[in-house]
């Protein structure tokens, strides 16, 4: 009885180990590799700020492989990218407070889902299973869908910024993403 009282503690001593310190070390090392980017826009006395993890294509093939079609992607590398505004602006014809959110996407072939979360996990994914985001559904606060544009040119790291562009005589904010040979745009508003 007494060694199976010990295996048990010698067990659980080893898990706690592993949860405290070797997890830790993996998270920190992943960061190495998959620099801390921040992008920042002034929108009309707005201030727009995207914190994303910059992960390289290294000659894979990311949407539709690395990154499934139809499938929740924390949108980057480590923790949750996350989206700040410091004050209500608008994602297309909706209204997204100021506040900070995880930003989270469902990539397709022709279009993107786009979600800001109320919630901003510590890691973006699960510490057992990789393939398993920590997004949590019910504290989506709005999503929106955008259109697929391919690159002819190749993204090697994962881009995410605000660009000015003209549309229709006039120059339009927006979020974009690009990677590998994939860009979407999200309008953004004041």
């Amino acid at each position: 009885m007494k060694s199976l009282k010990r295996i048990i503690i010698g067990i659980a001593v080893l898990v706690t180990l592993v949860y405290l310190v070797v997890i830790p070390y993996i998270h920190s090392e992943a960061r190495k590799f998959s620099p801390a980017k921040t992008v920042v826009l002034n929108l009309k006395g707005s201030e727009l700020e995207v914190d994303y993890s910059s992960p390289s294509k290294k000659g894979r093939v990311i949407f539709g492989n690395l990154v499934p079609y139809g499938k929740i992607w924390r949108t980057g590398a480590n923790e949750p990218t996350t989206f700040t505004t410091t004050e209500p602006i608008k994602i297309i014809d909706k209204t997204l407070p100021a506040g900070k959110y995880s930003l989270w996407t469902i990539p397709d072939q022709n279009s993107w889902k786009v979600i800001f979360n109320t919630q901003i996990p510590s890691w973006g994914v699960t510490r057992v299973d990789g393939n398993q985001t920590t997004h949590e559904s019910k504290y989506d606060y709005l999503t929106v869908e955008v259109p697929v544009k391919k690159l002819v040119e190749p993204v090697e790291d994962l881009s995410i910024n605000f660009e000015n562009v003209a549309v229709n005589q006039k120059t339009q904010d927006f979020l974009s993403l690009a990677w590998d040979s994939t860009k979407i745009m999200v309008p953004i508003y004041k």
